[in-house]
């Protein structure tokens, strides 16, 4: 918290009732059996993926620093890390492919924290975060300390149990990853190996800057514009509703899930019922991805929430297929 604002990378003057950050388990279960953590209370992150929809959060907001990466176990083949839910995601990517460990790479440059990453089920390139989880450990708001093993925590398409309402008792302090010290890679989703261009031999570093390369090129720097990434899921459609698609729009990208289903990308929906480059007041979607809602200067809440209502409407009018915002909206 600085200046009394909630940071978030949309860049919307949010301020909290009450403000707790804490540095260690510890600390966080002092605050609970002090009556610090007030209803209604919300645990963020670097506010990655939230948006907030009044300019003041009537409650308790939480935020951990617990730092720290420390190698578990370890064997001839795999990598076990405990991981403090306050370290910068991206950094700890880059400290497994320094270390050679395989399975992270294609998450390079995704914003936010390890512990929302357990939370959200980040995921890209082929890749989500639930194939690298072994556990999730936390405090809950009665202070006792629970572990979440990975078939716990009902991972699906941007989803977990921790998403759940009767969930929110319950606050990330570490993740256990298991990453691969076999050299293996995943290049065949999206732009991947033609971005490499052939060059041999592939190395995480160069898959690293590679992925990195793509996002820059694809992505807006909160810093420079508010965002939160990607807004929407993709849709994942019956194999009929994509058959009838098809026809109508031959070029149409698809990803196959399973024998039933087919994921299209909610991107190339959005620009196709023309909302890309496009503004309604002073926010607007990105001009160089669709899938992206973008802050230009002003924006509030009801500003973004009014732009994704009116971009999910065209398009079901469009494609007769709901989207749905991957970002979490916050009331208070």
């Amino acid at each position: 918290m600085i200046n009394g604002l909630i940071h978030n990378t949309f860049g919307l003057q949010v301020t909290a009732a009450e403000y707790l950050e804490y540095r260690s388990e510890k600390e966080l279960q002092g605050f609970i059996a002090e009556g610090k953590v007030k209803a209604p209370f919300l645990h963020v992150g670097s506010g990655s993926n939230l948006l907030f929809l009044q300019e003041r959060y009537e409650g308790t907001v939480l935020h951990s620093l617990i730092k720290g990466i420390e190698v578990t176990t370890e064997n001839d083949t795999e990598v076990f890390l405990r991981v403090g839910a306050g370290e910068v995601w991206d950094d700890f990517v880059d400290f497994c492919v320094k270390h050679q460990w395989y399975g992270a790479e294609n998450l390079s440059l995704i914003p936010g924290e390890v512990g929302a990453s357990a939370v959200q089920n980040i995921g890209a390139y082929g890749v989500e975060v639930k194939d690298l989880i072994a556990s999730v450990e936390t405090i809950g708001i009665d202070g006792q300390k629970r572990v979440f093993q990975l078939d716990e925590c009902q991972y699906a398409y941007r989803d977990s149990i921790f998403k759940r309402p009767e969930m929110k008792n319950y606050f990330v302090t570490f993740v256990n990853f298991r990453l691969s010290k076999v050299e293996h890679y995943r290049l065949d989703y999206g732009t991947i190996r033609k971005e490499l261009g052939g060059v041999l031999p592939v190395s995480l570093p160069l898959v690293r800057q590679t992925i990195i390369r793509i996002r820059q090129s694809k992505l807006p720097d909160p810093e420079v514009l508010g965002n939160a990434g990607s807004f929407f899921t993709n849709p994942i459609v019956s194999r009929e509703k994509w058959q009838s698609l098809l026809e109508q729009y031959p070029k149409m990208p698809y990803y196959e899930v399973d024998e039933t289903h087919v994921k299209i990308p909610a991107g190339w929906m959005i620009e196709q019922a023309g909302w890309k480059g496009k503004a309604l007041g002073p926010a607007g979607v990105h001009d160089k991805q669709a899938l992206v809602l973008v802050n230009y200067g002003g924006a509030n809440g009801a500003d973004i929430l009014a732009l994704s209502n009116a971009v999910c409407q065209d398009v079901k009018k469009l494609f007769g297929i709901e989207i749905h915002p991957e970002v979490n909206f916050i009331r208070s």
